[in-house]
């Protein structure tokens, strides 16, 4: 049953997210990179070298649109695809030296953008607020 506290909450929570999607945007724009681009390259270099359809599920996207996001990568010259050394018939997508550089610049530019964005909050506050997110992420999964 819904009250309209709940959607209240989630009219606030939609508003506070579009807003953070919308800074996120503005900080890539020296990179000329769509957020999920951006998300893309910050996968690859977190968790190294992987398959298309692995960092499709890290991205939570369609095997399809990751080969899209791939296909944008390599033209911007962030990855290239090379072959599985464990099957031969498979590639993995690696970030070259230049999508590494771009994946730090990227980084810092979230890391500031985020703190200019929660900077109204008090550390007691972003504390709380971090721990109500991953119980409603951990929750909802």
């Amino acid at each position: 049953m819904h009250s309209v506290d709940d959607d209240g909450l989630a009219d606030e929570f939609f508003s506070v997210s579009r807003r953070l999607r919308r800074r996120t945007r503005e900080a890539l724009q020296p990179w000329e990179l769509s957020p999920s681009l951006g998300r893309a390259v910050s996968v690859l270099s977190r968790y190294g070298d992987m398959r298309p359809g692995a960092l499709a599920e890290r991205l939570r996207i369609a095997p399809r649109s990751a080969t899209e996001v791939v296909d944008d990568l390599q033209r911007l010259g962030l990855a290239v695809r090379r072959p599985d050394p464990a099957d031969r018939r498979a590639v993995l997508v690696t970030l070259t030296d230049e999508g590494e550089r771009v994946s730090r610049d990227i980084h810092a530019a979230r890391r500031e953008a985020g703190e200019q964005f929660f900077a109204t909050l008090s550390a007691a506050d972003r504390a709380e607020l971090t721990r109500l997110l991953r119980k409603l992420r951990d929750d909802n999964d």
